[in-house]
C-alpha cells in the first residue's frame, strides 16, 4: 500500500478490524519512510452486471439512479427508507443470482415495479405510468384493474 503522504511503497499494518456487520475490514497503516499513519478499508467487490438500454448502449448497474427513480415513485407515500433499501437489495441479490455479464434494462425495470408493487400500489401506478410509457387512459385503466 502506497502512503498518501509521501508515496513511499512500503507500510505496516500496525492494526486490524472487522466492522460490526463482519463486511469489512479496517487496517491502521504506518508509512516506514515518513512514519505517518493512515486508515484503509477493504471490502469484497460484487460484480453486477452491466444494463443494456432498448438504444443498445450498455452502462454499469447504477443503485443510485435505481433509488432515485424508485424514491420519485415513492414520493409522499408511506415508506420507510430502511424498506426501499430492502427492496434495493433484493433486485441486486436477484441480478447477482442470475450469473448474467449483462442484463437488458427491460429485466431491471421489471424487478422494480414488482417490489414496488409489494411495497406501495400508488408507487406502482406511478413507476408503471412512466416505465410503460401508456398512449391513452385505457391502458392506464387495464393497469389499475389488474392491480
Amino acid at each position: 500500500m502506497r502512503c498518501p503522504f509521501c508515496a513511499h511503497e512500503e507500510t505496516q499494518v500496525v492494526e486490524t478490524r472487522e466492522s460490526d456487520e463482519g463486511d469489512v475490514i479496517r487496517r491502521r497503516r504506518r508509512c516506514l519512510h515518513c512514519e505517518k499513519r493512515f486508515t484503509t478499508y477493504e471490502r469484497s467487490e460484487i460484480a453486477l452486471p452491466s444494463v443494456v438500454k432498448k438504444d443498445g448502449s450498455r452502462e454499469d448497474f447504477d443503485a443510485g439512479k435505481l433509488r432515485a427513480s424508485m424514491a420519485l415513485a415513492l414520493r409522499k407515500r408511506p415508506v420507510s427508507t430502511e424498506q426501499v433499501d430492502a427492496a434495493l437489495e433484493r433486485i441486486q441479490d436477484e441480478l447477482l443470482a442470475g450469473g448474467q455479464r449483462e442484463v437488458p434494462s427491460a429485466h431491471v425495470g421489471e424487478l422494480v415495479m414488482h417490489e414496488l408493487m409489494a411495497l406501495d400500489k400508488v408507487a406502482y401506478v406511478r413507476f408503471a405510468s412512466v416505465y410503460r410509457k401508456f398512449e391513452d387512459v385505457d391502458a392506464f385503466r387495464q393497469l389499475i384493474r389488474d392491480i
